[in-house]
Order: C-alpha cells, then structure tokens, then sequence
C-alpha cells in the first residue's frame, strides 16, 4: 500500500492539473455512480488526508479516492480516455485528464461531509499544519492502546495517519525499536513521531522512500526489504517475520528492546 508521500505527491499533481479547471469529462467506471456526470463543473482543490484522496468540486462536492494495494492515479494530456479495464475513474479538462487505475475507493460525498471518510484518521504526518499539537496528539492516541506492539500501531491510521510498511521498519531501526515492544515499553514515542514526520516530509516531492540518505539502486533502506542481508549498521543478518499479516524487517542486534515473535 503507498505510503503518505506518495499519496501527498499524488495529490500535488491531481491539483496541479485540474485545479481552478472545468471539467470536460468525468467517467465513474464503478457502478453506484455510473450515472454521476459532473462536466461544467470546476476543480477547487485535490488534496491528501493521510492515505485518502479528495478531490473537491464546484456545487459543494468531493471525489474521494484510496489508492489501496494497487491503485494510481495517471495524469497525461488531454484526448481519448484509455480502454483498459482497471480504469475506475476518468476526470479530464481541455487540457488534461487524470485516470484512475485500480482505485481500492471511489465514491462521491457532499464536501461538508467528507469526515465520514476522513474523520476517523490521525493526525497527518504531512499536514501543513504539523506541530508540536499534532505531535502530541499523535503520541496520545496511540498511548491509547499501551499493551499494542508498536510495529502495529504505527500502521493503524487512526493512531497517525501516513506510515507504510516501509517506514515503519525503518522509523523503528533508526530509533532502535523492535517492532514487536508495546507502546508502553518504546522510551521516546515522541521522538519517533517526530523522525516519521520528517522523513515522509524529506521524501514527499521524489519518487522512492529514501532513509538512508542514500540514492544509489539497493541503498535506500536500512532493512526494508533485506531479509538475510547484512545490517548495514552491525553486520548482523536482518531477519523478517509476519507482524498483523504485514512483513515486517528488523536488526536484532541493534533493535533489542522488546519481545521476538515466536518461532
């Protein structure tokens, strides 16, 4: 599932090509809104909410879309709309159009409604409004269920909304967590709210997670991805394991706190 900076990114490009635009098409392929037909209308605004995509429209209404496991958004120019059966949705001005592929959401909301979608989220790791407020209510809501193990509280978006997969194993090892602690045992949740914000932040305008610091092919993570490598770190071998259906990647050396899932 994309990550929060890949969803914000997405966001940026939907507003860039359709903001301030008259719609000239808008094609709902799902069929509880084939019949929606919202051409004369103009874009005010595409947006991200954590994970979740909003798309705001004159007459007081919002396209909300989630990418989900597979889903993207494609913007290209203006022209036929492609034949290919994972296009869920299709909206286009007369410059350019924006299609949906595999989209996990699509629905249509009156825009003073949009928190029965939205509303049950976190904080926003990538909010323009991020502060110590959001931080601290980060920190609050997922001391909320202390006995949790923080791999899997960081990816409940109702807790902070934003993580993936990928940053989670890495916001853990660069904090020294391993990924099966219960919150109430992670020393400085703060400080790893703190780190998760400023790497989706770092990584919010380019294509890949970068946590290392590194952009050669292969040397982006520090152990997303490396079961049975060496830890970058200690040389220790990185060892994978199934947390809450999700693979999660870890170092043992250098991530010791906490419990080892069963063999």
């Amino acid at each position: 599932m994309p990550e929060g900076d890949v969803v914000w990114l997405t966001a940026r490009r939907l507003r860039e090509a359709l903001k301030g635009r008259v719609l000239t098409r808008s094609d709902f392929r799902v069929p509880r809104y084939a019949t929606v037909d919202l051409r004369g209308r103009t874009v005010l605004d595409a947006i991200s909410r954590g994970k979740h995509l909003l798309v705001r429209v004159e007459g007081g209404l919002t396209v909300h879309t989630h990418l989900k496991m597979e889903g993207r958004w494609q913007i290209r120019r203006a022209g036929p709309p492609p034949r290919d059966h994972r296009v869920r949705l299709v909206l286009a001005n007369a410059e350019w159009q924006a299609v949906g592929y595999s989209l996990g959401v699509v629905e249509l909301l009156r825009t003073d409604e949009e928190a029965a979608a939205v509303g049950h989220l976190g904080p926003d790791l990538l909010d323009p409004a991020w502060g110590p407020e959001l931080a601290a209510e980060s920190v609050a809501r997922l001391a909320e269920e202390p006995e949790r193990a923080i791999g899997e509280a960081l990816l409940d978006q109702t807790r902070v909304a934003g993580i993936g997969n990928v940053y989670k194993a890495e916001v853990l090892f660069l904090r020294g967590v391993n990924p099966w602690t219960a919150v109430r045992n992670v020393p400085d949740i703060l400080g790893l709210v703190q780190l998760s914000h400023r790497l989706l932040e770092a990584n919010k305008e380019r294509h890949g997670h970068i946590t290392t610091g590194e952009l050669g092919r292969g040397r982006e993570h520090w152990v997303y991805g490396r079961a049975g490598r060496p830890c970058r770190r200690c040389g220790t071998r990185i060892e994978r394991a199934e947390q809450d259906e999700r693979a999660t990647f870890w170092c043992p050396h250098c991530q010791p706190v906490g419990a080892r899932p069963a063999p």
